[in-house]
């Protein structure tokens, strides 16, 4: 991977400290609102500059704050994407794209032509960014980005600002663009359905500090914190008592589970994914009689609050359960009792 960052950047009531050493494919960085995420690649483009750390791109030193490096921003041969792509409003398509090359000037009109073309951008050269589409723009900023031939190219919650049926469109067209990209990627985004489908390893920030990085699917299985269950979005949670080696009693749902993990002494939370419980006939080991609280009516999906029947102040879980058809009504799914998949029961340190 192209990049190793340990990175540390103070503000007024807020601190930020990563550390990141990718293999290879893309990274994504997920977290809420001011974790830290966008600080993390403008000090990677060095727009931004960390007051300690280093951060290194193919073995080349961009910063150390030891060492006393810190390269401009286009010593660096780095992208960036930003969220509303950052075009400027006044220059035409071909200018645009220009302003990201680096070369000899005696081919630059040759280079953005030959961009033009790969993005599919012809006929818009004179266009202003104001009479292009959502596409058109961000195929814009994506020339612009690659005419400079990044080593790495960072993407900063690009689709953050659209619609969904928009959303859908540019995350197939970013999709088959990163297909041919031959460098790395690091992306940051607060969803996870970004982070999962684009990304094969994540860092999960909270609060300026990366709290876990791995491989995407495995922390999505196994997210080992509560607060990177709660970011990779799961909404059940219980704190536990340990009664066995493979057994935990769930305090908030008055519950006995048994999970595949194993409970070592540091659990302190359960948690489970609302798609993942099933319905069931009878009363069993991990299973609870349910009592609905509230339903919520999605456009392919029913959300349910349920709680222990058998308990009057256990606490809610969400559970999903997918329509069949638009007919459905809210009681056609209510089950008695509900199982919980010993395999998806995830043991939890805070």
């Amino acid at each position: 991977m192209a990049i190793e960052l340990y990175i540390q950047k103070n503000f007024k009531g807020f601190s930020l400290d990563v550390r990141l050493k990718g293999q290879d494919g893309p990274i994504g960085i997920l977290g809420a609102s001011g974790s830290g995420k966008s600080m993390t690649l403008r000090s990677i483009a060095g727009i931004e500059t960390p007051d300690s750390g280093r951060i290194i791109i193919n073995g080349k030193t961009v910063f150390d704050s030891e060492a006393k490096i810190n390269l401009k921003p286009q010593e660096r041969r780095v992208g960036y994407l930003f969220q509303n792509y950052a075009l400027f409003p006044t220059m035409t398509v071909e200018k645009n794209i220009a302003c990201g090359y680096r070369g000899e000037k005696s081919e630059l009109s040759q280079k953005v032509a030959d961009y033009i073309k790969r993005y599919h951008l012809e006929g818009l050269e004179k266009h202003l960014p104001s009479q292009l589409s959502g596409g058109q723009q961000q195929r814009v900023a994506l020339a612009r980005m690659m005419i400079g031939e990044p080593e790495v190219i960072l993407l900063d919650e690009p689709f953050s600002a659209l619609d969904g049926y928009l959303k859908d469109i540019l995350q197939r067209d970013m999709q088959n663009f990163l297909k041919d990209y031959k460098g790395d990627m690091i992306m940051v985004t607060h969803s996870r359905d970004e982070a999962y489908k684009f990304c094969g390893q994540l860092t999960l920030l909270n609060n300026g500090k990366d709290i876990l990085t791995g491989e995407t699917r495995d922390i999505f299985e196994n997210p080992q914190y509560l607060e990177a269950a709660r970011l990779t979005g799961c909404k059940n949670f219980s704190a536990v008592q340990k009664m066995g080696s493979h057994e935990v009693y769930a305090l908030d749902w008055e519950l006995m589970l048994r999970s595949e993990q194993e409970v070592t002494e540091d659990i302190t939370h359960v948690g489970i994914r609302g798609h993942w419980m099933r319905p069931a006939t009878k009363a069993g080991e991990n299973t609870m009689e349910v009592q609905v609280e509230e339903y919520i009516e999605n456009t392919f999906e029913h959300q349910y609050l349920f709680r222990n029947k058998g308990a009057a102040e256990s606490g809610t879980l969400w559970w999903m359960c997918q329509k069949k058809n638009f007919q459905e009504t809210e009681k056609d799914n209510i089950p008695k009792y509900l199982y919980f998949p010993p395999e998806h029961v995830m043991l939890l340190k805070k």
